[in-house]
């Protein structure tokens, strides 16, 4: 029936949660770490001390935001999709264990952690840059073997 129907739309339903999720994060984590002071950047980059880490705060907050904010726009666009994927789904474990241990909020970045982790798996769907250049560098080799192959029989 309809729930059934809705299947055939996913790549649609991808299309959603990467706009979403990639704006999102854009607009509520990367954009304003961007903006942040120096003490808010080592306040957010001391979260690595979590992992052993015990040196360079200050770069490792503001190499979050970039990262939150670039790859953001990567998951939005469905460049790059997976990639950008992983790396916002271990900043998400650094967000998390940071929260658990200095009991902060942990409900979002779990919840996070497991989205990106899946769309990992699930890939950008056929609305993305990724599907697009797939498309048209998949078409170039055939082309360009078809015309060896063809040279070749001469």
């Amino acid at each position: 029936m309809l729930w059934n129907r809705l299947g055939r739309h996913a790549d649609v339903g991808l299309l959603i949660t990467r706009l979403g999720f990639g704006l999102g994060f854009i607009y509520y984590h990367g954009g304003p770490k961007l903006f942040e002071s120096t003490e808010e950047w080592i306040a957010t980059g001391s979260a690595m001390q979590h992992f052993g880490i015990t040196f360079g705060y200050y770069y490792w907050g503001a190499a979050a935001g970039v990262a939150e904010t670039f790859c953001g726009l990567l998951i939005a666009l469905g460049l790059f999709f997976r990639p950008a994927a992983a790396v916002l789904t271990w900043i998400m474990i650094a967000a998390f264990t940071d929260n658990s241990l200095s009991g902060g909020q942990t409900s979002h970045p779990f919840k996070n952690i497991w989205l990106f982790a899946g769309l990992i798996f699930i890939g950008p769907g056929k609305y993305s840059l990724d599907h697009i250049l797939a498309k048209k560098f998949s078409r170039t080799e055939r082309f360009d073997s078809t015309m060896v192959h063809a040279a070749g029989r001469r």
